[in-house]
């Protein structure tokens, strides 16, 4: 009786000593806007997929010092204007950071949605993180503090992909550039047409078209086959990359190819056996991984039911470099997004190829990326075929990232 007596007497001293309690930490909101119904949507949603599964990794991991951290989602629809309403809806729903990765032009109104809200409202800025979107203006003209860049550019893929080519003999000397008509499809036409000279091949014509709207890619084909063309290098991604490679293999011409989205779900199944020998640069393809790769995959598997796509590789990372930044980040009754993207600037994560880092200078992640070839001899099978991808060359997230662009004029929180 004694002890429950002073008990309750030194609880009472300690109140009265402390005053009010602490408010609780308030909780962090990741919120994805992706296209989940429109054009597009069966390859853009998987980065939403392993976003969503990254944080249900984080938070089984312990969260944010223990307190788990909230998945919001918002469907773009593969619009900008939708896109600019939905950030409008996810700050209002209290969302601290931003996700999204399967339109440069859906990111690029999402940057500046950031940029006005941050101007406007200095006591509630919120945070965008760009796991796929690649248009290279993004860390140019359009670089900001609050912006993180975890995908690449066209300079970084085109690089890595025609000098590996070329050291395996497979580039030849005339090369036909074909890709979308965005942002993205014209940083990689640029780039082509800047690597030929340092790699010795000519750039014999040129093609940007409507994106996801060709329906029949024989007029091309037919332009290539005018060519005389060695080789064909493209951005293209989902039915654009599927058709053109399908119609490639139907006509019976024989160029080498070189790509940066073949290893995306439907593509191999859908083009078939025509991908034979087709060259890809993107990052972490699972036997460039090793058994880190496969403990990876058996992790995410454990919790989503399925192996995990590439797209959906990049969202797990990306989460795993907000846990690393968070580690650096103290809780408190408000979550300050400053403090984040300050750790979020020295944040690395360690993945089964190679360290990702990012550089604080324009927010421009240091990727390691793999570049393959299609063959049947791959470990890893996909799409229920009998093909995969063979590593050919690992680059190094140092080696592999571009240059500081001279439009980059961050401006930094005093």
């Amino acid at each position: 009786m004694k002890f429950g007596v002073l008990t309750a007497f030194a609880m009472t001293a300690v109140a009265a000593f402390v005053g009010t309690p602490l408010p609780a930490a308030a909780q962090l909101k990741v919120a994805v806007i992706e296209n989940l119904s429109g054009p597009g949507s069966a390859t853009n949603r998987l980065f939403a997929v392993g976003m969503k599964n990254g944080l249900t990794l984080v938070n089984k991991a312990g969260g944010w010092k223990g307190q788990p951290i909230e998945y919001l989602e918002y469907d773009s629809q593969g619009s900008s204007s939708v896109a600019a309403d939905k950030v409008r809806a996810a700050i209002a729903d209290g969302a601290h950071i931003l996700v999204s990765g399967g339109s440069s032009a859906v990111a690029g109104q999402i940057v500046e949605d950031v940029r006005k809200q941050n101007l406007r409202n200095p006591d509630r800025r919120v945070i965008f993180m760009n796991v796929g979107a690649e248009a290279s203006d993004f860390t140019g003209e359009k670089c900001n503090f609050y912006s993180f860049k975890y995908a690449m550019n066209a300079e970084i893929r085109v690089k890595a992909l025609v000098t590996a080519m070329k050291a395996a003999g497979a580039l030849g000397d005339r090369v036909f550039s074909i890709n979308q008509n965005y942002s993205w499809g014209k940083d990689m036409e640029a780039a082509i047409t800047r690597y030929a000279g340092p790699m010795g091949y000519t750039v014999v014509d040129k093609v940007l078209h409507d994106v996801s709207k060709v329906q029949d890619f024989s007029p091309y084909v037919a332009r290539i086959k005018s060519s005389n063309a060695s080789t064909v290098i493209t951005g293209n991604w989902g039915s654009d990359l599927i058709l053109l490679v399908k119609e490639i293999g139907a006509s019976g011409l024989k160029v080498q190819l070189g790509s940066t989205f073949l290893e995306l779900p439907g593509t191999l199944s859908s083009a078939g056996a025509s991908t034979l020998g087709y060259y890809t640069a993107d990052f972490y393809l699972p036997e460039a991984g090793g058994a880190a790769a496969k403990a990876l995959f058996d992790r995410y598997k454990a919790i989503a039911g399925t192996l995990p796509t590439t797209s959906e590789v990049k969202s797990v990372v990306m989460a795993q470099m907000l846990q690393a930044a968070l580690a650096n980040v103290e809780l408190g009754p408000k979550v300050d997004t400053t403090k984040i993207a300050l750790a979020l600037e020295k944040a690395k994560v360690q993945t089964p190829i190679g360290e990702i880092s990012m550089r604080a200078a324009d927010h421009q992640a240091a990727v390691p990326l793999v570049v393959s070839v299609v063959s049947k001899d791959a470990s890893f099978k996909v799409d229920g075929t009998d093909m995969g991808f063979k590593p050919v060359k690992v680059i190094p997230g140092p080696e592999a990232i571009s240059a500081v662009q001279e439009t980059c004029k961050m401006d930094r929180p005093s």
